[in-house]
């Protein structure tokens, strides 16, 4: 799902509304449709937005589900973060004028639930704090600049596979990219939240059934394709399999899609990809 790039699940919302708030139930939802097809253990990503409790305390009540949650660092020290991760954390110097410091932080969390229910839940954090006492041009800074970044996770793995895990969450950004830009979906029509709500549900079963040709047409295609790739993006589809000329004939009482004799090898991989679709 994550490394193809499928929709499970898409919810609009007024520019108002913070994403966290009804957020445990999307979760449910989307993991509900995930099992309907999926029983293996999966891997959930949250940017900073979903930094909250009451997720890591969901996402934990699942069988077969980790997760890592960008730490959000509301008004830290980093002076005394500093201090303790390069005492106490694994530290590396990549260049002259930097040291990264790393370690993870078990915490345990009081709070009440939805339904009133004092629970205690116990966290792993990692946290990352880079020092540049010189920038990448060699000119020396008066003051230490510090980057001071965290991941809430379940996974019992290391610290540096916890943060590499975590940059796929970047693969998923360019997924989005493409729904508002190859499917120009960015800006959406109308002035009434119900039409652009429809307007965004169509969106998303266009955007399967383009990602599906992809995957099926186009990944291994041959003569249209010039590099294998594990994906297409959506504007290559569309390209390589719907902006291309053919005519539709009525002949014998019967519809034919007729194809540009100039167009043979994507003409070939539409006729495959249709016989999968029409006859398994």
């Amino acid at each position: 799902m994550g490394n193809e790039g499928w929709l499970v699940n898409l919810h609009l919302l007024p520019g108002s509304q913070h994403p966290q708030k009804e957020f445990i139930r999307f979760i449910r939802e989307t993991l509900g449709r995930v099992r309907q097809y999926c029983k293996k253990k999966i891997l959930i990503r949250q940017d900073s937005a979903h930094d909250a409790i009451d997720n890591q305390y969901e996402l934990s009540r699942h069988d077969k589900v980790d997760w890592i949650i960008k730490w959000n660092p509301r008004k830290q020290d980093m002076i005394a973060w500093a201090r303790q991760i390069f005492a106490e954390g694994h530290v590396v110097t990549p260049r002259l004028g930097k040291r990264i410091g790393t370690m993870s932080i078990k915490e345990k969390k009081e709070f009440t639930d939805a339904d009133g229910v004092r629970c205690t839940i116990t966290l792993r954090r990692v946290v990352r704090i880079t020092e540049r006492t010189i920038d990448k041009k060699g000119q020396q800074l008066l003051i230490p600049e510090y980057e001071l970044e965290g991941w809430w996770t379940s996974l019992k793995v290391t610290d540096q596979e916890v943060i590499d895990l975590y940059k796929g969450h970047a693969t998923s950004e360019q997924y989005h990219a493409e729904i508002k830009t190859d499917m120009d979906l960015e800006r959406l029509p109308s002035g009434k939240f119900a039409t652009n709500q429809l307007v965004m549900a169509c969106g998303a079963l266009v955007y399967n059934i383009l990602r599906f040709m992809g995957q099926v047409a186009l990944v291994n295609a041959k003569g249209i394709i010039r590099h294998e790739a594990k994906r297409r993006r959506i504007k290559t589809v569309m390209q390589e399999l719907i902006y291309f000329a053919g005519r539709l004939i009525t002949s014998g009482r019967r519809l034919k899609l007729r194809f540009s004799r100039h167009v043979t090898a994507h003409a070939q991989t539409f006729a495959a990809l249709y016989e999968r679709l029409a006859y398994g």
